[in-house]
């Protein structure tokens, strides 16, 4: 199997170049096509699906992945579901058992930082000076729900710790937090729908935005 995610930016393809081969099946294989934003990715997604339809092999599937930021969880699952529909391309929420789909629709609550968050082994590898105790702390707790921002909360911690003083390099961030995260131990719901999602794409997978689909 062939996997082609679709993401709004590089901090999200640094941090998918590390994670996808932690979750998919030896022999898959896959790319990471990252645009200039979340903006750009919905607008152009309608006809990078069409693209796709005309031509996509039946091993192949698509997975969508945007940041929630502060939009509707279930209206912007809503608008990717919609991209794909006018494309001609059956979603996971579709198929009955997971079957015969092409599209995965993934939401990040809020921010891919929660996932991060969600793994805070992984933060305190890539950043010894962060004390392991700052995931206790009652914000950090459940990563979904991290509130003033994932990113600025992300942002304090290391700066706190030393790290980054003149500003946080996203990309350079994403890309060494990923590499130490073991995407089975994340406490941060919307990364194990994701990465259920994953495993699923050949078995079935159920959930998005604490809803099914």
């Amino acid at each position: 199997m062939h996997v082609e995610l679709l993401v709004e930016g590089p901090s999200e393809e640094a941090a998918l170049r590390n994670l996808a081969p932690k979750i998919l099946r030896r022999g898959d294989t896959f790319d990471v096509h990252a645009f200039q934003g979340k903006h750009e990715l919905l607008q152009k997604l309608p006809n990078r699906l069409k693209g796709y339809s005309g031509w996509l092999p039946e091993d192949w599937r698509i997975v969508v992945l945007v940041d929630q930021d502060s939009d509707d969880c279930r209206a912007l699952k809503a608008q990717l579901e919609s991209a794909a529909h006018s494309a001609g391309l059956p979603t996971r929420s579709d198929s009955r058992q997971g079957r015969g789909f092409k599209v995965l629709n993934r939401v990040a609550v809020e921010k891919l930082e929660a996932w991060f968050f969600g793994d805070p082994q992984a933060v305190v590898s890539a950043y010894p000076r962060v004390q392991p105790s700052f995931s206790s702390k009652a914000r950090y707790r459940d990563p979904d729900t991290i509130r003033g921002g994932t990113w600025e909360a992300l942002e304090r911690v290391l700066q706190g710790a030393g790290y980054h003083r003149a500003g946080l390099p996203k990309i350079a961030v994403a890309r060494l937090i990923s590499a130490h995260m073991d995407p089975g131990r994340n406490r941060s719901r919307s990364f194990r729908v994701f990465r259920s999602g994953l495993i699923g794409l050949s078995e079935g997978s159920t959930g998005i935005c604490r809803t099914s689909g």
